[in-house]
């Protein structure tokens, strides 16, 4: 139960260089680095609450550890896949519904951060959260 709570974005890593990759517009990236992204995670065994609350939305998603499901980001794009646990580590694989293409992100609680990796096309990205 590493992840419960709430965690407040605090800085970004390549993170416009990857929207780029993603074919996020210059203007919605230039508002996703500055979105002000609080993420609630709530987890009981397998299974996660996870609110996502920003400038620009508020979003509630539902998984269970190994299940597929479908999520829409923040810029719209839809994709599918699914979250495992390695040890203390959350790993997502999303493929993207328009393009086939995959979408590799991990959670993991270093130094007391939450820190979220992106992968896309070769483009490595990070946004790091403090836990409020």
């Amino acid at each position: 139960m590493t992840f419960n709570g709430t965690w407040k974005v605090d800085r970004n890593e390549n993170y416009d260089k990857f929207m780029e990759k993603m074919d996020v517009n210059v203007m919605k990236r230039k508002l996703a680095e500055h979105d002000n992204l609080k993420v609630t995670i709530e987890q009981n065994g397998d299974k996660f609450h996870i609110k996502e609350s920003s400038t620009f939305r508020t979003k509630d998603i539902d998984f269970t550890l190994g299940v597929v499901f479908d999520y829409s980001l923040a810029d719209g794009t839809e994709v599918s896949g699914m979250w495992e646990m390695e040890g203390d580590v959350l790993k997502g694989k999303f493929t993207r519904k328009d393009n086939s293409k995959v979408l590799t992100t991990t959670r993991a609680v270093v130094g007391g951060e939450l820190v979220q990796s992106y992968n896309y096309e070769g483009v490595d990205a990070k946004r790091i959260f403090k836990k409020q």
